[in-house]
Formats: C-alpha cells, sequence, structure tokens
C-alpha cells in the first residue's frame, strides 16, 4: 500500500509535476544528460530508474540521487537487444508505476558513410531509433492503466536537417523525431492523458561529440551539459510537445520550404555542415555486457 506522499506525488502527474514519489525511468541514466536529468528530479524527491549498458555508472548514479533526498535504481541492460529491454522494462514495473520515461541513451560514429562498418551503422539505428519505440511500447501499456504518464525522447537537431558526417545518425534522429510526432498524435486521437515531449539540441558539451566545433556561437552554441538538464525537467514540468535548443533549432524545419540549393547554401553559411570535421568523439565500449539486470 502506497503512503500519503508517494500517492500525491504520482497523482500530481496530471499537472506533469516533479514531486516525492513521482518514478521517472531514463535510458543512458548512467552519465552525460541523463545523469544530470536524473539528479535534478531527485533534489525533488523523485525515484529514478537508471538504464544503462554501464552497470558501476548507473550505480554511482543510483547512489547520488539517494544522497540528494530521492531514490535510485540502477537497471542494467543494452538497448540494442530487443528482449534485454523487454526483461529490463518487466523488472522495472515490479518497482511499482512509471510516471515519466526519458529516452536518452544515444550513440553516435560521426564518419563519413563509406567508412562506416555494418555495426556501427546498425547499431546506431537500434539505441537511436529502434530502442526509444521498444522501450516506449514496454512501458506504455501500465501509463495507459494507471491514466497519466510523460513520454520524453531526447533526440537532435540532426533530426530536423542531415548533416555531414552523421549519415547513421542523422537517419536515427530523423526516425526518433517521427515516432514521436506519430505517438503524439495516436495518443491524442485516442484522447489518452499521457503526453509526449521531443528534445532537440545542438552539440551538447558532454564528450560524446568531443570536437565539433560551430561557425556561429551567437546563433548555434555548443550547449552546456548542466542548462539542457534544467530545460529538460523545466519542460516535463510543462505541457509542451517541443523543446528545441537552441530556440533557432525550431525554425531548421522551414528550411525545407526553400529550394534545395537555397537551404544547402544558408546551412553553409551556419557551418553546419564543418561542424563534424574535428570530431574524436568518445572512446568505444565494445566489451560484452549483461543483457539486463537489476543492481
Amino acid at each position: 500500500m502506497r503512503n500519503r506522499s508517494d500517492a500525491a506525488g504520482r497523482g500530481a502527474l496530471g499537472t506533469a509535476s516533479i514531486t516525492p514519489g513521482t518514478t521517472i525511468v531514463i535510458t543512458g541514466g548512467g552519465s552525460g544528460i541523463g545523469r544530470l536529468v536524473a539528479l535534478g528530479a531527485a533534489r525533488k524527491g523523485a525515484h529514478v530508474v537508471l538504464w544503462d549498458r554501464d552497470g558501476d555508472a548507473a550505480r554511482s548514479v543510483a547512489h547520488e540521487a539517494t544522497a540528494l533526498g530521492g531514490r535510485g535504481t540502477a537497471v542494467v541492460v543494452d538497448l540494442a537487444d530487443s528482449d534485454a529491454i523487454e526483461l529490463a522494462a518487466a523488472e522495472t514495473l515490479m518497482l511499482g508505476a512509471v510516471d515519466v520515461l526519458v529516452n536518452n541513451a544515444g550513440v553516435v560514429s560521426g564518419r563519413p558513410l563509406t567508412e562506416l562498418t555494418t555495426q556501427q551503422i546498425e547499431r546506431t539505428m537500434r539505441v537511436n531509433a529502434i530502442a526509444p519505440i521498444l522501450v516506449t511500447r514496454a512501458l506504455l501499456p501500465a501509463m495507459r492503466d494507471a491514466g497519466r504518464g510523460r513520454i520524453v525522447t531526447v533526440a537532435s537537431a540532426a533530426g530536423f536537417i542531415g548533416v555531414a558526417g552523421q549519415t547513421d545518425y542523422a537517419a536515427s534522429k530523423f526516425a526518433a523525431v517521427g515516432f514521436m510526432e506519430s505517438l503524439r498524435a495516436e495518443l491524442r486521437k485516442q484522447g489518452s492523458p499521457i503526453t509526449t515531449l521531443t528534445v532537440a539540441p545542438f552539440y551538447i558539451d558532454t564528450g560524446m561529440f568531443a570536437g565539433v566545433t560551430t561557425k556561429v556561437p551567437a546563433l548555434l552554441p555548443i550547449l552546456s551539459s548542466a542548462t539542457v538538464a534544467t530545460r529538460i525537467l523545466a519542460a516535463i514540468e510543462s505541457r509542451r510537445s517541443l523543446l528545441a535548443l537552441p530556440p533557432l533549432v525550431r525554425f531548421v524545419p522551414a528550411l525545407k520550404v526553400l529550394p534545395p540549393a537555397v537551404a544547402d547554401r544558408l546551412a553553409d553559411a551556419l557551418g553546419v555542415n564543418e561542424g563534424m570535421d574535428g570530431f574524436t568523439g568518445r572512446e568505444p565500449a565494445d566489451e560484452p555486457r549483461p543483457r539486463a539486470r537489476h543492481a
């Protein structure tokens, strides 16, 4: 039986607030934006369930969350494995209802198409495009039964415009944006109280895009991870369906109405296709991981 504070916290999700008792699942919660969102939610007393391939990192963030006054639970899962997603979802739902899902995990290769391996392409699509769909499908029925929920997917500005050096990444983020648009339409058609939020940031200083540059920082700055996490938390607590960072990103789809040659010149003037030239990124983690394990 839930205590009063837990029930009150969950009920508050009707107004999209994060309070004690709110349960938030965050994929890729062991580092970067996922970690910062988790800690921000923990400060408000939320229970953060951290899905990550790196068990040690997830457990570390779970401990941090608990120390901040929330509650942290680590679930070790490889999001490229569809069976592991089902196992992780089952384990998560044993903890109770999920109020907010943040599909945050992502990978990037950062190489021209002909330099990508089949394995890199498949992993990018599985983690960035397919996993959000499968994770959402696994947790959505319980949200529907509870009559509340907020589904968040951290996509990218690259989900609105193709970028040189990001052929597989942009393809996966276009897919993520399309998924969220269709899901929002589907939920609206059903009269569901469950809401969605698509996050579309420019490059963030987490290390995932180490080495990238921006030609026009006044309009397209490299974003602070702390600022992005704060903005995501605020957007979760609002009713907005799109968070574009910086604001210029919101207008990128408008380029599609222009003749391609004109749109290309504008993109070049903004340095969009030069940004990946110095990309180094993080070192890949290729060691075997458990399929799914509660920790």
